[in-house]
């Protein structure tokens, strides 16, 4: 079983069973499928300093999530997370400029800390799921990215990973019907034909069907006789899933023993037994978008003075809320989950509601009948599944607001008049702009509104390189 320990005499990483593994400076591989546990000393600063180092990125992958943020700008915040946490080496020696000692130092870091969360967050249900949902996408995106640069038939060799490869006398004979997969990374709906050059270049394999759910279901790969035909360049889905099955195994053994691991090891055993709850600090959607350097994470003391910042459908929730003192089941989903995305923490969000909430009813009262709701939206009830922020199809497509009611769109749900004299009423650009505004709404064009309504409080963000509009008409945090 796969767990991780330490010794009396020094703190070390190693298999409960006692095999001795590879050193981890035999270890070359960039990408690993953590088969085999570590066998390496290391001090215990270093074990809770590899660990909160991949924590920190788990948890960015959480957050990028939870914002919305998608495409490249995903990407680019995820690999800068990973080169400042897993990436960077560091060594009492100081400063280590060999290419092959840098590559083992950060093979020993990503191993000892994937082992070690592995280890710490085994214990329970929840703690289990949010890990090797989290685990898992980053090995898909390290995987995803080592196989656009390197050779896949190589990670498939060091990995032991075995497929059937189609021979060249099966491959001509099915060419008409591989040829029909899409290529690169396109699906049935942006259809492209691989070129017989291309054809004649790519190497299949063929696969137990149910290995590649995934891919027959989008129509990326070809299916005869029980076995899913896929090129090379479709293993990713493949390769992810066999790597899922192996982490959910090892951690359902590793939950087994964990008791008496901690139990025999005292000196790490509080480590692992806190470190979901370490906190790692990183950047909010607020603090991203400073340009001053100065860090104004968004809290309960500081939500209002954001709020004229927000887009309109979310500033009437927060006007509602303060003329109100609460806000009814939709607007509390509608508002909390967009603070959930903007950075508001489950603590500061219980804190902020509450503090408003408490003005017109107990606290006790807010307890029993709010404080549930807030927690079941970060994950914490219910099914335990921690709920996005909703985007502005799901706003405008949603239960329009009724008396006494502050969530949906404004410029879906608002009459003209009421719009045009909220638009006056906070001062939104010149006459024409509000009548451009007034126009796309007339016209159904709502996200188009909203965007014109950011373009014209926000005239100089389309042109700093450090802000990104991507998005904004399409998810209220983008805004």
């Amino acid at each position: 079983m796969n767990v991780v320990g330490v010794s009396r005499a020094t703190e070390s990483v190693s298999p409960s069973s006692g095999k001795n593994f590879p050193n981890v400076r035999n270890r070359v591989q960039e990408l690993h499928f953590y088969n085999e546990p570590p066998n390496f000393e290391m001090n215990l600063e270093e074990f809770e300093e590899f660990a909160l180092a991949r924590l920190k990125i788990l948890r960015r992958i959480e957050e990028l999530k939870s914002r919305n943020i998608i495409g490249d700008t995903f990407n680019k915040a995820l690999e800068k997370s990973i080169n400042e946490n897993l990436n960077s080496v560091n060594s009492s020696e100081g400063n280590i400029t060999n290419p092959k000692t840098q590559r083992e130092l950060r093979n020993k870091k990503d191993i000892a800390s994937h082992f070690i969360l592995r280890a710490a967050y085994c214990k329970t249900e929840e703690l289990r799921r949010w890990f090797m949902s989290h685990e898992c996408f980053l090995f898909k995106f390290r995987l995803d990215k080592f196989m656009k640069e390197g050779d896949v038939r190589a990670f498939l060799h060091q990995n032991n990973l075995h497929f059937d490869r189609v021979g060249e006398k099966e491959k001509e004979s099915l060419q008409k019907y591989l040829l029909s997969i899409p290529a690169g990374g396109g699906s049935a709906s942006s259809y492209s034909m691989v070129s017989s050059a291309e054809f004649s270049q790519t190497i299949y394999y063929k696969i137990p069907f149910v290995q590649a759910l995934d891919l027959v279901a989008s129509r990326q790969c070809y299916v005869s006789a029980g076995k899913a035909y896929v090129p090379s360049s479709k293993l990713l889905s493949i390769i992810t899933a066999k790597f899922r099955m192996s982490l959910s195994k090892s951690m359902t053994l590793a939950s087994l023993a964990f008791s008496q691991v901690t139990s025999d090891t005292s000196r790490i055993s509080s480590l692992l037994n806190n470190m979901n709850s370490q906190y790692t600090g990183g950047k909010n959607f607020i603090s991203d978008l400073t340009a001053d350097g100065q860090t104004n994470e968004l809290n309960s003391q500081n939500v209002d003075s954001y709020a004229s910042s927000m887009p309109l459908c979310m500033s009437r929730v927060h006007a509602g809320l303060k003329a109100d003192h609460k806000l009814k089941h939709w607007g509390r989903l509608q508002y909390g989950l967009f603070l959930k995305g903007a950075g508001l923490t489950l603590e500061e969000s219980l804190m902020f509601f509450q503090k408003e909430f408490t003005k017109i009813m107990t606290g006790d009262e807010f307890t029993k009948n709010y404080s549930y709701n807030i927690r079941h939206m970060y994950g914490q009830e219910g099914k335990r599944a921690s709920y996005t922020p909703y985007n502005c199809k799901k706003i405008i497509l949603g239960n329009p607001p009724s008396s006494g009611e502050n969530h949906g769109c404004p410029y879906r749900h608002y009459d003209d008049e009421h719009l045009s004299a909220l638009l006056n009423k906070l001062n939104i650009g010149t006459l024409n702009d509000r009548k451009d505004i007034l126009d796309k709404k007339r016209a159904q064009h709502y996200q188009l509104a909203c965007l014109k309504h950011f373009e014209v409080t926000h005239p100089d963000a389309a042109v700093k390189k450090s802000i990104s509009v991507d998005g904004v008409g399409e998810h209220p945090n983008a805004w």
